[in-house]
């Protein structure tokens, strides 16, 4: 998974949700943003995004790491072939491969919150295909850009 902003600084920037929290018993007062990570194997079509969420207080480290897929159940157990990972896919979900903060919970419910807005989600699906389309079109200009394949080359 690799930074929206690595590929797009700009407009990552420009279009990161932020959320102000005050007031909640398990999460400081303060700024939270969203960053977007995508998958740069060009083979790939997960349809999904994790996301960190940082502190504007603490930005040098993530607080919680977040899986969201925006598309079906179906969609993802066509894939996955297991109903339980495919349902995970659907909804927000602390990514078990990422350390955690102790806040991460309240992270996660803040983002289920967030994720309600219909705009938001299809900036998420705007900027994958943004991120997509730009690898697919250096992979043809001959560019390397996923690092799997730097590896293996």
């Amino acid at each position: 998974m690799v930074p929206f902003y690595t590929r797009f600084r700009e407009l990552a920037f420009q279009e990161m949700r932020n959320a102000t929290i005050q007031g909640w018993e398990d999460l400081p007062d303060g700024e939270y943003g969203f960053l977007e990570l995508y998958c740069d194997d060009d083979q790939c079509d997960c349809r999904r995004v994790l996301i960190q969420v940082i502190a504007k207080s603490d930005p040098t480290k993530p607080w919680a790491t977040i899986n969201y897929g925006w598309e079906s159940e179906a969609f993802y157990y066509q894939r996955l072939r297991d109903s339980e990972l495919a349902k995970a896919c659907t909804r927000p979900t602390l990514d078990p491969l990422n350390p955690q903060s102790k806040y991460a919970p309240a992270l996660l419910r803040l983002f289920g919150e967030v994720v309600q807005d219909k705009a938001y989600v299809h900036r998420l699906q705007r900027h994958y295909e943004l991120f997509k389309r730009q690898g697919q079109q250096a992979e043809r200009k001959g560019v390397k850009t996923s690092l799997r394949k730097r590896r293996h080359k």
